[in-house]
């Protein structure tokens, strides 16, 4: 999860790719009664740029399950969402910052996980929700 960036300036690979499974915390899902099921799959490619800063795209795919959002019933979502960040050396509210060494991924992985999470999930598409007649 960390990119050498010092040591890849120093082999002037400036660009490159990577992939990488990632166990996220207990609590990284946002929708109650659901997790995230097994690992989230991270893949992407980087670019040092001339003033140092470090520009990653990359995509998180993982599976969610729990209970449906409207009925309760069994739920399961797979999510695939791209992401594209910067990293730079002075702390700025609008990019991660790095120290000029390594960049470390989790912060943005973990945010892209948040991000990239439904408001709910549904046991099927056409979900209406519990049957109260019944």
């Amino acid at each position: 999860m960390k990119i050498e960036v010092k040591k890849l300036n120093a082999q002037r690979k400036y660009s490159g790719n990577f992939s990488f499974g990632y166990e996220p915390e207990k609590d990284a899902c946002l929708i109650p009664l659901c997790n995230i099921k097994g690992t989230v799959r991270v893949d992407g490619d980087y670019e040092i740029y001339a003033d140092d800063s470090v520009g990653v795209n990359f995509t998180v795919s993982y599976v969610l399950e729990g209970q449906c959002s409207y009925c309760l019933n069994a739920a399961r979502k797979e999510i695939k969402k791209d992401f594209e960040v910067l990293f730079v050396r002075e702390k700025d509210p609008d990019n991660y910052y790095y120290d000029g060494i390594t960049v470390n991924l989790k912060t943005a992985v973990d945010d892209a996980i948040l991000f990239s999470q439904p408001d709910v999930i549904l046991c099927r598409d056409d979900c209406t929700g519990i049957d109260v007649n019944q």
